[in-house]
């Protein structure tokens, strides 16, 4: 839709307005704004191709050579031997982050951010402002671009539409799917197109016959549920264009449900030996945020993600609330044996605690009746990670490391953690 048809239709949006924000290749885009030298050039952010490293970002200049996020550096290297390299500077991109956050929240309070670079917003007619949704995410822009920097934005009546919109025309895209005209934006796209579906679902989708949302949105909710479970319905809801979605108030206090953080590897793991390795890395990660929370919980999750796509998840409950990764990371190991055999590969591993609540009462175990010595060395390693923690604030995350830590460095996705619950992307 042209510009001029956008401006005529404003007085025609009915209901909400979501708005997806997506800052164009972030990492890399900041990087030629603090470079101006490498305007226009191939700028790679990432682990070093001479390692084990991964694509974090590459600039627009990159990707016509075939590089994109989360491709080993080797590959982007041999693909794209030109390309300028850099391992990032993550205060910076928080720094932008921010500001670009906070152009949004002077529009409206219903800011819900997503990732460093993503953030869904309410700019619905009549809820905090009587300007047109399109006129907002214009100047929203003109802010950004002033920055030195660009984002691209989708907007329509729910998430799973802005989402998408804000894909179709990148960069500096603007693209505005009006109330009553989602279900015609969304039909001709590949089932892929939509968030949640992967490659194992959209295989199975396509043994069914469904090969577009629009043949998604015509399959009978039965059906679905019978082939994905309570997913099912919700799917073809959504691709219908029928979701209803709320955006959050950022203002308003949030009740944390759980604390959590992820890592992705470029191979996969197999030997017991660096799977457990792993689990108390991404538990340490884990122990970092709860400290910084001032948070403690009784309840652990171990993820694994395995070959084929298959994810498994396991659970326990601590006799005590803790923010240990000494503690909680030794019962994640212990949830090994229920979820995982010796050589099964494992692609990412994930540890979360929750069960925050303050009303639970727990009675001290029989090993700490027994043996207050063994009470005083986990004091001694939590006061270690209290005093990891300060360094790595002070001096940069990557200024103290474990052993462990080292073997991990290169060969991650190499993105960076959202500061909220849940958030579990590394």
């Amino acid at each position: 839709m042209d510009t001029k048809r956008k401006q005529e239709s404003l007085l025609d949006w009915r209901g909400p307005a979501i708005g997806l924000l997506d800052l164009d290749a972030f990492f890399a885009s900041v990087e030629q704004l603090d470079h101006p030298e490498w305007r226009g050039k191939p700028v790679i952010v990432g682990g070093s191709p001479d390692g084990r490293g991964v694509v974090s970002t590459a600039s627009y200049e990159a990707r016509p050579f075939g590089v994109h996020s989360a491709m080993p550096s080797a590959q982007a290297r041999r693909l794209c031997p030109q390309a300028i390299w850099t391992r990032g500077h993550f205060d910076r991109y928080r720094e932008l982050s921010r500001q670009v956050m906070g152009f949004i929240l002077d529009e409206t309070p219903l800011v819900e951010q997503v990732s460093i670079d993503e953030a869904f917003f309410d700019v619905s007619p009549g809820r905090f402002s009587k300007e047109s949704p399109i006129a907002i995410c214009q100047r929203i822009q003109r802010r950004v671009s002033e920055l030195g920097i660009t984002c691209s934005i989708g907007i329509g009546v729910n998430k799973t539409v802005a989402k998408i919109a804000s894909d179709r025309q990148k960069p500096r895209g603007l693209t505005v799917v009006l109330p009553g005209t989602e279900a015609a934006f969304l039909a001709p796209l590949p089932v892929r197109t939509m968030s949640g579906i992967g490659k194992a679902c959209e295989s199975r989708l396509r043994t069914m016959g469904v090969l577009t949302l629009g043949q998604l949105a015509q399959m009978s909710p039965k059906e679905m549920e019978s082939a994905f479970g309570v997913a099912g319905p919700r799917m073809v809801e959504r691709a219908a264009g029928r979701e209803v979605s709320a955006v959050r108030d950022a203002t308003a206090p949030e009740k944390v449900k759980s604390v959590s953080n992820e890592r992705t590897f470029v191979r996969y793991l197999t030997g017991r030996t660096e799977v457990v390795a792993a689990i108390r890395h991404v538990s340490a990660l884990t122990g970092t945020r709860l400290r910084s929370k001032g948070l403690t919980g009784h309840q652990v999750t171990l993820k694994l993600r395995l070959d084929k796509f298959r994810t498994k998840t396991a659970q326990c409950q601590l006799d005590e609330r803790t923010d240990d990764e000494h503690v909680f990371g030794e019962a994640a190991v212990g949830l090994l044996k229920k979820i995982w055999t010796e050589g099964t590969p494992v692609r990412l591993v994930g540890v979360a605690v929750s069960g925050f609540d303050d009303s639970r009462t727990f009675q001290m175990s029989l090993l700490e009746q027994e043996s207050g010595r063994d009470s005083k060395r986990r004091d001694d390693l939590r006061n270690l990670s209290i005093a990891a923690d300060r360094v790595r604030k002070r001096f940069g995350k990557d200024s103290l490391a474990y052993g462990r830590d080292m073997r991990f460095r290169e060969g991650t996705s190499g993105s960076i953690p959202l500061e909220s619950e849940d958030d579990g992307r590394t």
